[in-house]
């Protein structure tokens, strides 16, 4: 019987795909859990009034739930681009920890300058006070960006 050979552009696709998958659930678990502890269960909520507006924090557990599966696609999003980036950058894989560091940063600004503004949140994004922000850099940093880089370098090899 013949064995069927993957081919190696189908072998990085499955490897990318895998990356992308655990570094996303990782770092989303671990931004949702941090997001708990500083602002609530609302959270959830909170997120989905990007959508949804000011009517999500009347909502109920399907409103929450929207607010997790919107959480988790940003996640998984940005693990995308960082495992795509990849394939051609391939310092973000080598120096995974420097380049996830950086790249929470990068999440972290284009989610309070671009994504926040442009949603339909019912607050005011900013200004941002020194320690929240420090706060959110570092969340993004360690619990974000790292996850995603690691998951980039350990799965894509």
């Amino acid at each position: 019987m013949p064995v069927l050979q993957v081919s190696s552009s189908e072998a990085i696709k499955k490897r990318t795909l895998l990356a992308v998958i655990i570094g996303g659930l990782i770092a989303g678990a671990f931004d949702l859990t941090s997001a708990f502890i500083s602002f609530g269960w609302g959270t959830p909520r909170a997120i989905a009034s990007g959508l949804l507006g000011s009517s999500a924090f009347q909502g109920g557990t399907a409103t929450w739930l929207l607010g997790v599966a919107l959480h988790f696609f940003i996640a998984l999003s940005a693990a995308a681009i960082y495992c795509v980036a990849s394939w051609k950058l391939e310092f973000l894989r080598q120096h995974f920890v420097v380049s996830g560091m950086f790249f929470g940063i990068a999440i972290y600004l284009v989610m309070n300058l671009i994504v926040l503004p442009l949603s339909a949140v019912p607050f005011k994004v900013g200004p941002f006070t020194v320690h929240a922000m420090i706060q959110g850099l570092l969340v993004h940093m360690i619990l974000i960006g790292l996850p995603i880089s690691a998951s980039a370098w350990k799965l894509m090899k």
